[in-house]
């Protein structure tokens, strides 16, 4: 079931934040893998997590892992702990140990997802795609995830590569606004973007996009 109402969708920033995750399975490895990715600082409780730590493995998540430290307690989860942390997920399967998480995380004013249970979510995950800056995610409030994978899929599909690129280099652009005095909340940037531009990033023709941006900064 999804959370019977309106999703306000954000996009929470946590590089370096303290994130729980409890549960050693394969839904709990995919949490952890996305908030890895992320940059966050996340704490893993379960009994037994041989499970996550192959997916995770498998994944390359473990081998990626640079400044988003991930630590592994072998351990059940103990009452109230989820209150240390900016948010939780229970993934453990077990209604006890993730009504538990869920009723301490409420409690907290902590933000929180128990896996295949929006009715009790604070946040729903979205089905994403990430290039570069850029990220694609889509949401039916936790009515279809698999719904939500596949419009993913097909919008990704329509709209091709380079979109990181693409992202970056009008990064710059703004940038140089910027650092000339000018604001870029005043140029109709859709020009821009419905002309050449995304295919020269896709087709790897940087420079001649970079130019075709300067000419439209200038």
């Amino acid at each position: 079931m999804g959370v019977g109402a309106p999703i306000y969708p954000v996009g929470l920033v946590v590089k370096g934040r303290r994130c729980l995750v409890v549960g050693g399975g394969r839904v709990a490895a995919r949490k952890i893998g996305g908030l890895l990715a992320c940059g966050a600082t996340v704490t893993v409780v379960a009994p037994e997590v041989h499970v996550a730590v192959g997916e995770l493995a498998e994944a390359g998540a473990i081998a990626a892992i640079d400044e988003s430290p991930l630590e592994i307690e072998i351990r059940p989860y103990r009452s109230g702990e989820a209150a240390d942390y900016m948010l939780a997920v229970a993934a453990t399967g077990v209604a006890s140990v993730d009504d538990a998480v869920h009723r301490d995380a409420v409690a907290a004013g902590v933000w929180v997802n128990v896996a295949d249970d929006a009715s009790r979510c604070s946040f729903i995950l979205p089905a994403v795609a990430r290039d570069g800056a850029v990220c694609v995610a889509v949401s039916t409030a936790g009515a279809s995830p698999a719904l939500a994978g596949w419009l993913r899929d097909r919008v990704v599909e329509a709209l091709g590569p380079g979109l990181g690129d693409l992202a970056q280099l009008l990064e710059e652009g703004r940038r140089r606004l910027h650092d000339q005095g000018r604001s870029s909340e005043t140029l109709d940037w859709r020009t821009v973007l419905d002309g050449p531009l995304p295919d020269m990033v896709r087709q790897g023709r940087i420079d001649e996009a970079r130019a075709v941006l300067d000419a439209f900064l200038a």
